[in-house]
């Protein structure tokens, strides 16, 4: 009865040691996949502004 118990035991144990493992990989994806995106935004931020820069510039030349 006391060998079943520790089994159980053990079996809970490995289980919940599993689960923590797998709630860590998916936190670390998400982590990854947020610093993806952030990454991502900056560029387009960046890739407007130098548009918008360079349309303005366009702009101020035709009306010189």
């Amino acid at each position: 009865m006391a060998e079943q118990r520790n089994n159980q035991q053990n079996q809970g144990n490995i289980t919940e040691g599993i689960k923590n493992t797998a709630g860590a990989a998916f936190h670390a994806a998400h982590n990854a996949l947020e610093a993806t995106e952030n990454a991502a935004m900056t560029a387009v931020d960046k890739t407007k502004n130098a548009i918008t820069n360079l349309t303005n510039n366009n702009d101020n030349q035709d009306n010189q």
